[in-house]
C-alpha cells in the first residue's frame, strides 16, 4: 500500500465516512487513485495520520442536527501537528433496514450514536418498543441488526445494498435537510489558502473576562465565527477547551493579527489550517 495515496476513514466499508471519502477522491483526486483504508474509531483513523500510516483521514465534524461529533474534536485537540486539508457537506438519508417489514415486532435497532439521535422523533413515534442500542459505526449496526430478524439497523440505502439488509423505511430523518461536514485532516499545511479557519484554544486561568477578550480580537477585525462552542478538558469541573470557525484565511493579514493576538492571551492555541467548503453528493 502506497501511504502517500492512502485515506483513512471510519469505517467498515458503506459508512457514511467512506461515502465521504469516495467523495473527496472524485472531487480532487483527478487522475489518482488513491487506496481507501477504514479504521474501527474516529480516534484510530486520525492517529493513523499522526504517526505516518496513512496520509490523510476523513471523519464527520458537524451535523446539521445534532451538532459536533464530540470524539473528533476531543481528538485533534489532544493530537499534535493535524491540518484540515478541506471540509466536504454530504447530504445523510437516514435509512430503516430490517429483514423484518412489521414495525411493531422490532425489538431493538442499532447505529453510530449520531443516526439514533438524528432519528429520535420518528423512533419514539414509530418504534418506541425497540431499544436503541449504540455502536461504533453504522455498518456495526447492519452487522449487528443482521444476526436476529427482530433487529434493525439505522444506515444509508447503499449499505443496505453492500450488506443485503432490505430498507424498511427511508428516509426517518426528523429533519430532511440532515447533512454532516466532514474533515479531511493531513499533516501539512494546505497549499491552497481556503475561505475558513478552524482554531482551539483553553484559557489562562483566573482571568475574568477572557473569553469575551478573544471574542474581541475577531470583532475588532470583522471576522465573523461561523461557530464557537466548548468541550471539557477532562481535568477538573468547570475547565473548558473552545473551538471556533471563522470565516477568513490564515493567508489574510487580519487573520494573523486575530493568532497573534489569541497567542498572548490564551493558555494553548492550536491552529487546525485554512480550507474550502464543498458540497458533495449523496
Amino acid at each position: 500500500m502506497n501511504k502517500s495515496q492512502a485515506i483513512a476513514y471510519l469505517g467498515p466499508v458503506g459508512t457514511y465516512s467512506e461515502l465521504a471519502a469516495w467523495g473527496y477522491v472524485q472531487h480532487f483526486c483527478s487522475g489518482s487513485s488513491p487506496d481507501l483504508v477504514p479504521y474501527p474509531t474516529i480516534p484510530q483513523a486520525i492517529q493513523a495520520v499522526v504517526k505516518g500510516k496513512q496520509h490523510l483521514a476523513i471523519v464527520p465534524a458537524e451535523n446539521s442536527i445534532q451538532g459536533s461529533v464530540t470524539m473528533t474534536l476531543d481528538t485533534v485537540w489532544e493530537l499534535e501537528g493535524l491540518q484540515i486539508q478541506q471540509a466536504l457537506v454530504l447530504p445523510i438519508k437516514n435509512a430503516l433496514l430490517s429483514n423484518c417489514q412489521d414495525l411493531s415486532k422490532i425489538s431493538a435497532v442499532y447505529s453510530h450514536p449520531q443516526p439514533l439521535a438524528q432519528c429520535q422523533n420518528w423512533l419514539d413515534q414509530n418504534l418506541p418498543q425497540a431499544q436503541q442500542i449504540a455502536t461504533n459505526s453504522t455498518v456495526e449496526g447492519v452487522q449487528a441488526a443482521k444476526q436476529n430478524p427482530n433487529f434493525a439497523a439505522i444506515a444509508s440505502p447503499r449499505a443496505a445494498k453492500m450488506y443485503q439488509l432490505p430498507v424498511v423505511v427511508c428516509p426517518i430523518n426528523d429533519h430532511p435537510d440532515n447533512c454532516t461536514r466532514f474533515w479531511v485532516m493531513g499533516i501539512t499545511v494546505p497549499t491552497i489558502s481556503g475561505t475558513h479557519t478552524s482554531i482551539a484554544f483553553s484559557l489562562k486561568k483566573n482571568m475574568p473576562g477572557a473569553l469575551v477578550k478573544t471574542l474581541a480580537i475577531f470583532a475588532e477585525r470583522e471576522i465573523n465565527l461561523s461557530r464557537i462552542e466548548s468541550r471539557p478538558t477532562k481535568k477538573s469541573l468547570g475547565d473548558y477547551i473552545f473551538f471556533a470557525d471563522a470565516e477568513a484565511s490564515l493567508s489574510e493579514s487580519r487573520m494573523q493579527e486575530v493568532i497573534l493576538a489569541l497567542a498572548d492571551i490564551t493558555e494553548k492555541l492550536s491552529v487546525f489550517g485554512s480550507y474550502g467548503i464543498t458540497a458533495i453528493a449523496g
